[in-house]
């Protein structure tokens, strides 16, 4: 337990039965009344944002997550298997709770993994990877870096939209969030 006093960014909140990470807090104190606490919450499983108002100095309940550093190992049928970099411990995480980060996993990639009472929550990537191109259609001569887009497929086999003077087997830099293109990797 904690009180609204306590509330940082990513702290993970049990509320109603439900996890909770605190994304964004403000302590208010207006001329008249009581003071509170005005927080943006993010629903560990479902991703959902919802901004929720406290009392200040109301007890909340606090959930213990533990974030561990983990290597991606291989894809096991709907699970994808990660390896505690600490303990050697493999774990089965399923497709669903690595959602749209399964487009950017590449064999002995790294990861932070949420662990709540030794159940997989979430998979944090790092914000961009670097990744080849497996195929995109052949540029034109006169492409240039201020035209448009066209698809390419990555080696992980997801499509994304890159510069047109982009060719297959370049490595280019994914923005893990959105799956907009960075820039060539060098």
């Amino acid at each position: 337990m904690a009180t609204t006093n306590d509330l940082k960014n990513g702290l993970v909140l049990n509320l109603d039965g439900q996890l909770w990470t605190v994304i964004d807090f403000q302590h208010v104190k207006p001329g008249k009344g009581g003071a509170f606490v005005r927080t943006k919450l993010k629903n560990v499983l479902s991703g959902k944002v919802v901004d929720k108002t406290f009392n200040a100095g109301v007890k909340v309940e606090t959930a213990s997550v533990d974030r561990r550093e983990m290597t991606y190992l291989y894809r096991d049928g709907d699970a994808f298997v990660f390896m505690d970099t600490q303990s050697y411990d493999q774990i089965h995480v399923p497709a669903a709770t690595v959602g749209e980060g399964q487009n950017y996993l590449l064999e002995n990639q790294d990861a932070v993994i949420g662990l709540y009472n030794d159940n997989p929550l979430f998979v944090e990537l790092p914000a961009s990877v670097v990744l080849a191109i497996e195929y995109t259609e052949p540029g034109m001569q006169g492409d240039r870096s201020t035209g448009g887009t066209k698809p390419a497929r990555l080696e992980t086999g997801h499509e994304i939209a890159v510069p047109l003077f982009i060719t297959t087997g370049e490595k280019v830099k994914v923005d893990t969030r959105d799956g907009s293109y960075l820039g060539r990797a060098s």
